[in-house]
């Protein structure tokens, strides 16, 4: 099948690590934030994945120009925000396959399985099917009301606290029928807003709730965190874990205490330590006696001894 990643934003709750870079290419571990997006469809059902974006365009280009990924990339250009629904219109042109076109939200790291999706789906005979996941504030998201047989009988966009109708929300992993997309306005609108709603009133859109783990890395505290869904999950091949840590260089030594955190190649940290849930990219340098806490650490930067840092991002490069 085709899929759709929706990555148009511009990564700005995660800056200065976004500052001249695009944000699906930020590693989590060995692999970039997008590769960890599109890792839950089984490679056997990809044909082609197309990226919606309006940032770092020509990074990104350079990028899959250059990788050995085991399926097509195609990157669909928004010269301006569109919306979810405008930069889904936009993608249409490039989609070639047939059947529903998987759609992904460009931050999520999750453990819904596509193929019970797409069963679901067709199963059915929905035009759209959303994978649902169930939260205890479900104010941010769009919420699904589901009946038993698995249909979505209505669809409500971040309701106010207290207005909503159930604790299911759109998880952001979705398949949708051509012929819906191919009727999508190509003007700036939302999916969620104004396409959704209205698919729900016909009785044509189901729903399938997925157990397991669901993370939008967007924000620092959720990149750590779907960072940590990883290192528990063993998502890697490249290098190796020690409890609930992963470091990139096998040979990687040191007298300091770690925890909650990934070590990427290159980086070095002093003695007498503390660095706890914690995203340090390559060649960063740690001095002694620092004490990190729910920080990111941009690559190739230095954090002087005896520092005592929490909940920050730390640029690429920067000296502190």
């Amino acid at each position: 099948m085709d899929v759709v990643v929706l990555a148009g934003g511009f990564g700005t709750r995660l800056r200065p690590w976004t500052e001249g870079r695009a944000k699906p290419l930020l590693p989590v571990l060995d692999k970039t934030l997008l590769e960890r997006v599109v890792e839950c469809v089984p490679l056997d059902m990809i044909d082609r994945v197309v990226i919606a974006a309006g940032y770092s365009v020509d990074e990104m280009q350079t990028f899959f120009d250059s990788s050995d990924l085991p399926f097509e990339v195609i990157i669909s250009i928004e010269d301006e925000p569109l919306g979810t629904g405008g930069a889904i219109s936009k993608s249409y042109q490039h989609l070639k396959g047939e059947g529903p076109v998987l759609i992904l939200n460009g931050d999520l790291v999750s453990s819904v399985n596509v193929s019970d999706l797409l069963n679901h789906h067709n199963e059915k005979n929905a035009l759209a099917t959303l994978s649902l996941w169930h939260v205890d504030d479900p104010s941010r998201f769009g919420v699904c009301g589901l009946d038993k047989s698995g249909m979505i009988t209505k669809f409500q966009e971040k309701p106010e606290p207290g207005t909503e109708f159930s604790n299911l929300i759109n998880a952001g992993c979705y398949l949708i029928e051509r012929e819906v997309l191919a009727s999508l306005s190509s003007e700036r609108h939302s999916m969620e807003r104004t396409v959704f709603p209205e698919i729900a009133k016909t009785g044509k859109m189901a729903g399938l709730e997925f157990k397991g783990y669901f993370v939008d890395a967007g924000t620092p505290l959720s990149f750590i965190e779907a960072t940590q869904v990883c290192i528990s999950n063993q998502r890697f091949t490249i290098g190796f874990s020690e409890g609930d840590n992963w470091f990139y260089d096998r040979n990687f030594h040191s007298l300091s205490q770690i925890s909650g955190s990934s070590i990427s190649s290159g980086v070095k940290i002093g003695e007498s330590c503390e660095i706890i849930d914690c995203v340090i990219l390559s060649g960063a340098v740690i001095g002694d006696n620092c004490k990190l806490t729910r920080c990111l650490i941009g690559q190739s930067s230095t954090i002087n001894s005896s520092s005592e840092i929490s909940d920050r991002v730390i640029g690429h490069n920067e000296i502190v």
